[in-house]
């Protein structure tokens, strides 16, 4: 192995511990408390080499935005592939969409922190924007079956998307901490699912 690969395994190393150590801090105090210094506390560096690996808070915080929108993505492309029927794909990554945010709340919390990312948002996250590209391609596969197919498929797309973010953070401002709620408020996802679905069907 050469100096210069070495080197570059050493940084790698630095910046994958930085942020390990960021996220057992979040898991700890939540987002609010993570500082730069808390992080170089905890990896026992100085506050110069954070800096030399991340330009401030808010670029780790990125990177666990981007991460969190891959894993989300990810889940809800495993389930859509359980299913022919566009209808069906979206009832279920509905359902997925919801058991993501709750075993996934420092994610979900940090990447939906201020509501639905703009469009300017999107186009800066691909995580975000492929994301985004499964459901709309999804809701135009339900359009294209229906009874309607020339509805404006990005209207329905933000209408599917708040619905879901919506009763998410509902029931994240109720169920604070790690507490799960109660079985019969995901039975509302299922229910709001279904309605949206006949609404691009019939």
């Amino acid at each position: 192995m050469g100096i210069l690969e070495r080197k570059l395994r050493h940084k790698e190393s630095i910046r994958i511990g930085i942020l390990e150590a960021a996220w057992q801090l979040v898991i700890t105090d939540g987002w609010q408390s993570l500082s730069i210094r808390k992080i170089a506390d905890a990896i026992e560096y100085s506050i110069p080499v954070i800096y030399n690996h991340f330009e401030n808070k808010e670029a780790i915080l990125l990177e666990f935005t981007k991460e969190g929108f891959e894993k989300l993505a990810e889940t809800l492309n495993e389930v859509k592939k359980q299913y022919n029927e566009p209808a069906q794909q979206l009832v279920a990554m509905g359902d997925a969409y919801w058991d993501f945010a709750f075993e996934n709340r420092e994610y979900y919390q940090l990447m939906f922190g201020l509501g639905i990312p703009a469009c300017d948002t999107v186009k800066r996250v691909p995580e975000l924007k492929e994301m985004t590209c499964l459901m709309i391609s999804t809701i135009k596969e339900a359009l294209a079956m229906g009874k309607n197919p020339e509805a404006d498929y990005f209207l329905k797309y933000h209408t599917y998307w708040s619905i879901l973010h919506g009763l998410v953070s509902i029931q994240m401002i109720e169920c604070p901490g790690n507490e799960q709620p109660d079985i019969t408020k995901k039975m509302i996802v299922g229910d709001a699912m279904a309605g949206f679905v006949k609404s691009l069907v019939d």
